[in-house]
């Protein structure tokens, strides 16, 4: 898939849980949506974007779960 729906759908994902009052559990629960709902070599481009591209297109909640969360999503 390419890089710019991947991004896309990460944000969507961010916005959904941007609204929770515990921005903690708001990266977890991101994390845990994309682990679930996202093919492997998906997420290791999400993953690879993160880490090359510092997630410059992705909000800042999104960059932090995921760089927080990388094993996870491995």
């Amino acid at each position: 898939m390419n890089i710019e729906q991947l991004i896309k759908m990460a944000n969507q994902i961010g916005e959904f849980f941007f609204a929770y009052p515990d921005a903690e559990q708001a990266k977890l629960d991101i994390v845990s949506h994309i682990k679930r709902f996202w093919a492997l070599s998906m997420r290791k481009q999400i993953v690879e974007y993160v880490t090359e591209e510092q997630g410059t297109a992705l909000q800042p909640l999104v960059v932090d779960a995921i760089k927080e969360n990388v094993a996870v999503l491995a």
